[in-house]
């Protein structure tokens, strides 16, 4: 097969992310990506005995993870199913917590990408104090991390679609929440349940809500850096919040009681403050209240 030098180039350039997410790429171009039946495992992992918080690292490729509380007594506990059998998942225990890895992906061709591939994660997270670490690709993802005991949270992902959620207040404070992201739409409801000292949040072009109602217990401290985008901060009202907007290109949009005072933009309000500092390159930043 003649493979042109700018076709090269273009394959390579899409490759470089992938190569951190479970996929390793070989050349030349000779084969094509093939599927089989769909094959579902069951993950179950019991509580290790090492110190809390135990560390949780999921690594996750392209396809659909669903993460949410476990009721009963494992650690982990769900399935993966799949119909690349390099896709298999990867269980890792150690003396500081467990690992779930997506298997690698071995492409010695150009991958022909469509519907047909399938890869989707429903795992089950016990409350147990844990550092929760998510290094995910181009994927789905939709997270229900109400009533669980995350001491760290952090997620990478690449070009991402994801739902996260705190329907419930985390039954122990979080330290930090830091999330940094590709070109994705991400919508975050229920923040203030996080219980997090400290948010970073870091992105590309995209579409992004941030919704901060729940159980606000102390002040919290969030760091927003964003690229061409469309941002929504959502305030529940009675919460006080001050937000500093750098980027001279971005637009502000005010909804509800949002006041502003120079560069910065405040709701009055009682008890424990939400403090924003946003850099945007441009874009927009629409906040609201409620």
């Amino acid at each position: 097969m003649k493979v042109s030098i700018r076709s090269i180039l273009v394959f390579i350039i899409v490759a470089i992310p992938l190569s951190g997410c479970g996929i390793n790429i070989e050349l030349p171009f000779n084969t094509e990506q093939k599927t089989g039946p769909s094959v579902t495992d069951y993950i179950q992992v019991a509580i290790p005995d090492a110190p809390t918080p135990l560390d949780i690292n999921l690594s996750f490729g392209a396809g659909k993870m669903t993460l949410l509380p476990n009721p009963g007594d494992d650690l982990l506990s769900g399935t993966a199913t799949y119909n690349v059998s390099d896709f298999k998942p990867e269980v890792t225990i150690d003396e500081n917590g467990v690992s779930l890895k997506q298997g690698n992906l071995k492409l010695n061709a150009i991958p022909t990408i469509n519907e047909t591939i399938k890869n989707d994660w429903s795992i089950a997270i016990k409350n147990h104090p844990i550092e929760l670490n998510i290094k995910a690709g181009g994927y789905s993802g939709d997270f229900e991390f109400g009533g669980l005991a995350i001491t760290d949270l952090h997620i990478a992902d690449g070009a991402a679609n994801v739902k996260l959620k705190f329907s419930t207040p985390n039954t122990t404070p979080m330290n930090a929440f830091r999330y940094e992201t590709g070109a994705s739409n991400i919508t975050m409801n229920k923040l203030a349940n996080a219980n997090f000292q400290t948010m970073i949040f870091q992105s590309g072009a995209g579409n992004y809500n941030l919704d901060f109602s729940g159980l606000l217990q102390r002040d919290a401290s969030i760091f927003i850096e964003t690229g061409l985008s469309r941002l929504v901060i959502s305030v529940p009202d009675g919460v006080p919040a001050r937000v500093n907007i750098e980027g001279p290109l971005s637009k502000v949009i005010l909804s509800g009681d949002w006041q502003q005072e120079g560069n910065e933009y405040y709701l009055e309000g009682q008890g424990p403050r939400l403090n924003f500092i946003i850099e945007t390159k441009a874009g927009t930043v629409t906040l609201q209240n409620p």
